[in-house]
């Protein structure tokens, strides 16, 4: 197929189209390459993607709206995955209209691309921050979510809504996935494994907020996209039990689906920070600090939907995956 990735240059669009390319499919790629973090970082993910057949790049930001409209006009992609956005929940409340610009009128764009070029399937990025001050564990796709504490889970929950708009009046099937803690090689340098190897390794202390009481529902890298792609070869379709009197929040009468991609499975942070001490052979100076704004002690992903409807499976314990991390941080950084 010809599908089109957003974020192509960042840490799961970057893994996702070099799958998609080893399994023959066409990749049109999106991103602007904004300075948030490490540019290098992206141009090196980049770099790997255009050095590989079928892989085509657009550099232009989500709202672009002339530029996006020129991307879906030129190439038409049966399919599309939207995983650009201005990322980060801290950084949503030093700089709020980038959230907005980002996260809400560039998927506007993307919409509108989807609806006028006949685009077969719309994946976009939600995150387990929708989830904000709900406390029932494991969050679950049914739960309500009205209740976020973050700018960045707002921008996120819209994304959701104006989703369920272009199926519902457009018939266009789009399917958002809730991603939980993504980490592994070629992460992004503003998430907590990176900026703890890159302390540990400097011999600086470690910022651990909530006293080191956080648990994460961490999830390998690989585990992710392969959810991802058969999320994407998953068309979604209408549910026909959907009853509007008692209304299930992750499906619909239009073509719509909400799913938790997580590894079911929260682990403390505290032994994450140990298992990575073990594979730095390091210890840590830990600074503890009380839980920040917009920030969630806790998340837990069901993920059952997605096991039934895909036969999703992680499969990656946080050993092997901080490891195979580690590995890739010490080569890349020639630590």
């Amino acid at each position: 197929m010809k599908i089109l990735v957003t974020g192509a240059a960042g840490f799961i669009g970057h893994a996702l189209s070099l799958k998609l390319l080893a399994r023959g499919d066409e990749v049109v790629g999106i991103d602007n390459l904004n300075d948030y973090y490490d540019v290098e970082l992206k141009k090196a993910r980049l770099k790997q993607l255009t050095e590989q057949d079928n892989f085509t790049i657009h550099q232009c930001s989500l709202e672009d709206a002339d530029a996006i409209a020129g991307a879906f006009k030129q190439h038409r992609p049966q399919r599309v995955v939207n995983l650009a956005a201005q990322a980060g929940v801290r950084y949503s409340l030093e700089n709020p209209q980038a959230y907005v610009s980002s996260n809400l009128e560039g998927f506007v764009n993307i919409l509108e691309g989807c609806r006028y070029h006949e685009v077969e399937h719309l994946v976009y990025a939600s995150s387990s921050s929708v989830y904000g001050a709900n406390t029932s564990m494991p969050f679950s796709v049914h739960h309500n979510v009205d209740h976020p504490i973050s700018l960045y889970a707002a921008s996120k929950k819209a994304n959701e809504l104006l989703a369920h708009t272009y199926s519902h009046l457009f018939s266009l099937p789009t399917t958002g996935l809730r991603f939980f803690t993504v980490y592994g090689p070629w992460g992004r340098p503003d998430m907590s494994l990176f900026k703890f190897t890159r302390s540990i390794l400097a011999g600086e202390p470690i910022d651990v907020f909530n006293f080191g009481n956080h648990q994460r529902d961490f999830t390998y890298i690989d585990d992710i996209v392969e959810g991802v792609i058969r999320t994407i070869d998953n068309v979604a379709e209408p549910n026909a039990a959907w009853n509007s009197s008692e209304p299930d929040a992750a499906t619909s009468s239009a073509p719509y689906r909400l799913y938790n991609i997580g590894s079911n499975n929260p682990v403390e942070l505290m032994h994450f920070i140990e298992v990575l001490e073990q594979c730095l052979g390091k210890t840590a100076e830990k600074n503890f600090l009380p839980l920040q704004a917009g920030d969630v002690p806790m998340t837990y992903a069901d993920v059952d939907a997605l096991i039934a409807d895909v036969h999703y499976q992680p499969s990656t314990p946080v050993e092997v995956g901080i490891a195979n991390f580690v590995a890739w941080y010490k080569e890349y950084y020639r630590v």
